[in-house]
């Protein structure tokens, strides 16, 4: 941080290559069809079931299957088709499907009918609750048309968002101010592995330890998530031997811990991903939910935590306890993190001299043989995109004061992903400020008169592209060409729209979502839908839930506790993932699967990692990919049962 000299042994870490290459070929058409209608299908009914999706397993998964079946046809995958896959893989499994899915759930929830909202939601989200198409769930229906026009709109104008103002930060960061990006190497290293496995039948210890993950994954994937998806089937009742989404504690504790949301998760990917998770920060989890162990308590006991009483399950215990108390906490802690990387990024500039600068005529022109787009261009995309939402948005809200969408586009959006961008390119960590978007939509409520809850379902032009800096890095590092990109973008992003499309409107025709067929949505998604739209009702007139729920004291005073806390980890040496960890953990998501994440951590660390030596620090993520994959894959064939034998029942009648 403090002395040049090791940002660039961090930036000399992985020099970038010489030469570069698109890697676009019938490979990269077959992966993004692949991806599209083999792994998206089976994310989603996962992330439906169990609440985990393939998530960033899928890109390992994808990569390793194309590795092997090269490896078998005599062929082998370059690095950059390697890169690209892995590219595509991650765009796909970033796409807001589910959206979908949600939307239909979220007019039709008892959260929005509790909070008075149900007539509020506007019909470009969902159409009203008098549609046919809830009686025949379908997506096919000429009352979604306008809401899956406008999913297809803002999701086109955010592919091509990202070489705007994203890819230019990345210029200025990398080319310009040669910042050191400490975590763009952990990607690019990872497919590099890869890419040197398949040219290399000595060296495939990744296959074995993705094998092993991979039999773990299917074994725990055949007791957790297909027994119960068969049994529902054939019995009136699905069978379940593990518990999902967990074991309910809740009740039985509350006479010892009283407000305390109480249960295990027994997921065994959870103690898988504690073996990836930095220790710090899943240390710092953990810390997190002890404290609120101890402090819920006695919060209760002051009468802080008024809405909690005995009876109450998880889900409405973390609801509770949120709007008591949480909310504010957490946005306090957010903010002292917003403060901390910004006191960084201003700190770094005051002792940027030695680095050698590139000149601002490199800048503009770039280096055409790393397919580079000119600067101009990128500054005109930026421009068009922000201008396009903010017409979308006037169009789609009237009533919203216009300067507030100026505001965010093209002054608050620039200043908090150039911060980002450097927080990013120094340290490896994000920096988001909570609550900037609610709190304008708030204002604009309070101060200009606005009333009804539409803005909060607008595509606002409020983004942070400091993000996709590291992304770029990522792309530079592997010598894949920009061009190679943009073609693989413009191939997959229509297949995976299309297959999340089709697939949305199968699951549901399914069952209705949430159902008992999708255990994971019935239990949490009520909690997601209170938490989103208690925040909502701060922009309609008359008592809102939210400001009953938002309490400056309690945001100030964790603010103070969090540049506290930072300040005694800064002064004993101690790793500040911590703090990020912690957050994690005093944040409400459900604490019940810390425990087994802990464990993880600990055997990775203590057991493995003594075992192994360095090595470990590779096997760990394989095997994760691997487990992920063998879940993966028994989700599909769960789904794929699902769907024959109600196709057949459909037949019958």
């Amino acid at each position: 941080m403090h002395n040049d000299k090791e940002l660039q042994e961090y930036r000399d870490l992985l020099p970038p290559p010489d030469h570069f290459e698109e890697g676009f070929d019938w490979k990269t058409l077959v992966g993004a069809v692949f991806i599209g209608f083999l792994m998206m299908p089976g994310s989603m009914y996962l992330q439906l079931v169990v609440g985990q999706g393939i998530g960033p397993a899928a890109r390992w998964v994808t990569i390793i299957l194309f590795a092997e079946i090269a490896k078998r046809s005599y062929t082998h995958l370059k690095q950059q088709e390697i890169f690209l896959l892995y590219y595509m893989a991650g765009a796909a499994l970033a796409s807001p499907f589910q959206g979908l899915l949600w939307q239909q759930y979220l007019v039709q929830s008892d959260a929005a009918r509790m909070l008075g909202l149900t007539e509020h939601i506007p019909a470009w989200v969902a159409p009203g609750l008098d549609s046919v198409s809830y009686i025949e769930r379908s997506f096919f229906h000429s009352d979604w048309l306008i809401p899956i026009l406008l999913l297809f709109g803002a999701q086109l104008i955010q592919r091509i968002d990202q070489f705007g103002l994203g890819y230019a930060m990345y210029r200025i960061t990398s080319d310009v101010e040669k910042l050191p990006f400490p975590m763009a190497p952990v990607g690019a290293l990872g497919t590099m592995a890869l890419a040197e496995s398949t040219e290399d039948k000595e060296k495939s210890w990744k296959w074995r330890v993705f094998s092993i993950g991979g039999v773990i994954g299917l074994a725990f994937g055949a007791l957790y998530v297909l027994l119960p998806a068969v049994s529902g089937l054939i019995l009136s009742q699905p069978v379940r031997l593990i518990p999902i989404p967990w074991v309910e504690l809740t009740p039985y504790t509350e006479d010892i811990l009283p407000a305390v949301a109480t249960g295990i998760q027994l997921d065994l990917g959870l103690l898988f991903l504690g073996m990836v998770l930095p220790f710090w920060a899943v240390i710092g989890g953990i810390l997190g939910v002890i404290i609120t162990f101890i402090a819920n308590p006695i919060l209760y006991s002051h009468g802080m935590l008024s809405r909690w009483h005995p009876g109450m399950r998880t889900v409405e215990t973390i609801f509770a306890n949120n709007f008591d108390f949480y909310m504010s906490f957490s946005i306090g802690l957010g903010l002292s993190i917003g403060a901390i990387g910004i006191w960084y990024v201003v700190k770094s500039f005051r002792g940027g001299a030695g680095v050698q600068r590139a000149s601002w005529k490199e800048l503009i022109h770039g280096r055409p043989e790393r397919g580079d787009i000119n600067f101009w261009m990128s500054l005109g995309i930026y421009f068009f995109s922000t201008a396009a939402y903010t017409a979308l948005c006037l169009f789609l809200v009237p009533n919203f004061p216009w300067l507030f969408f100026v505001l965010y586009g093209f002054i608050y959006t620039p200043v908090i992903s150039y911060i980002t961008a450097r927080m990013e390119g120094i340290a490896g960590q994000t920096v988001n400020l909570p609550m900037v978007r609610e709190a304008s939509f708030i204002a604009g409520a309070k101060y200009f008169g606005y009333n009804g809850i539409e803005i909060w379902y607008a595509p606002i032009p409020i983004h942070n592209y400091g993000e996709a800096t590291v992304q770029f890095r990522q792309i530079e590092l592997t010598g894949t060409s920009l061009r190679g990109i943009i073609k693989a973008e413009i191939v997959a992003w229509p297949i995976v729209f299309i297959s999340s499309l089709l697939f949305s409107q199968f699951l549901w025709r399914l069952a209705p979502i949430p159902s008992a067929n999708y255990p994971y949505a019935q239990e949490v998604w009520h909690l997601q839908a209170l938490n989103q739209l208690l925040l909502q009702t701060s922009t309609l007139e008359g008592n809102s839930a939210f400001f009953q729920a938002l309490d400056p004291a309690i945001v100030g005073t964790a603010m103070g506790l969090g540049l506290l806390l930072y300040m005694v980890l800064n002064l004993f040496g101690l790793p500040i993932l911590l703090i990020y960890g912690l957050v994690r953990g005093l944040g409400q998501t459900t604490p019940h699967g810390h425990f087994l994440e802990l464990f993880g951590a600990l055997l990775g660390r203590f057991y493995f990692l003594k075992r192994y030596g360095a090595q470990w620090r590779q096997y760990a993520p394989v095997l994760l990919a691997g487990f992920s994959c063998g879940m993966g894959l028994t989700g599909m064939f769960a789904m794929g049962c699902t769907l024959i034998m109600k196709s057949l029942g459909k037949l019958a009648y």
